[in-house]
């Protein structure tokens, strides 16, 4: 799979962007676990543009946990434009991804993240806006189904997101009214993989907890990646269960061993 000229491999695992979660040095652990790209904690557009130190610090980007992206959010074009800016010229990321898809009550309760379902027409101007003012760096978005049950409208957003430019879209299998609750439904992630019209990547995500789940979505779904995200806490080497599965090879270890091991990966973790 690749995004943009970026060659991920057949079948990537990535690391999911998650707030106070993925800083750097969780970034360089899950690649060492064999994560195929991971993704920063997301970084709001107005705390960029207003240079606040704390939103600045997320841009540190290292050469071993490459491939990288960087997420940003907002609601305002010329923010997000702007912000997009900053990132490419301060971290140089891989990826620059756009996040329509945080449910959290201080962000989509301002019309940023999944607050963005609610008003399709701003969410494409400032996709076309950001894939327009960093041309050399591969734009991508992470989205969800939709706002609530009764407009899971992510089939048609898909199409109309690819039209703007960008190169990868990943699809969270939940509404926003939804948040974490219940189970991920990835009958629509599988019908934007098989829409003829979509030629960017499809990555799906929502409650990949096993390898065997992780296989299950690749093949019932065609997806061209997943990402892990919460089954990631306390569990890093998750990524080196699933890549070890999916090519067929053996993990076992004995008990002990097995316990050594783990502690050794969470020790670097502290």
């Amino acid at each position: 799979m690749k995004i943009g000229s970026i060659d991920l491999g057949d079948r990537p695992i990535l690391l999911a962007p998650m707030e106070d979660v993925t800083d750097i040095g969780f970034r360089l652990l899950c690649r060492q676990m064999g994560a195929a790209m991971v993704y920063s904690e997301f970084v709001s557009s107005d705390a960029l543009i207003r240079m606040v130190n704390r939103s600045l610090d997320k841009l540190q980007v290292c050469a071993d946990e490459r491939p990288v992206a960087i997420q940003i959010y907002g609601r305002d074009v010329e923010a997000m434009r702007e912000a997009a800016q900053i990132v490419v010229e301060q971290a140089h990321p891989d990826v620059l991804d756009l996040n329509f898809g945080c449910p959290v009550k201080k962000v989509a309760g301002k019309g940023a993240g999944a607050g963005m379902l609610q008003n399709v027409p701003q969410m494409l101007a400032i996709t076309r806006a950001v894939v327009d003012a960093v041309p050399q760096t591969p734009v991508t978005v992470k989205t969800r189904l939709g706002w609530d049950n009764d407009h899971r409208i992510i089939v048609n957003l898909a199409e109309q997101l690819q039209d703007c430019g960008i190169q990868a879209l990943t699809i969270h299998g939940r509404t926003r009214a939804q948040m974490y609750t219940g189970e991920a439904d990835w009958t629509l992630i599988g019908e934007v993989k098989r829409n003829p019209r979509m030629k960017i990547p499809i990555i799906g995500n929502g409650d990949i907890t096993t390898p065997e789940r992780a296989k299950e979505c690749f093949e019932c779904y065609g997806v061209d990646a997943v990402m892990v995200g919460r089954a990631t806490f306390g569990r890093p080497w998750i990524f080196k269960e699933i890549t070890s599965f999916l090519k067929g090879e053996d993990l076992s270890f004995d008990a002990l061993d097995a316990i050594d091991w783990k502690l050794d990966i969470l020790k670097q973790q502290v």
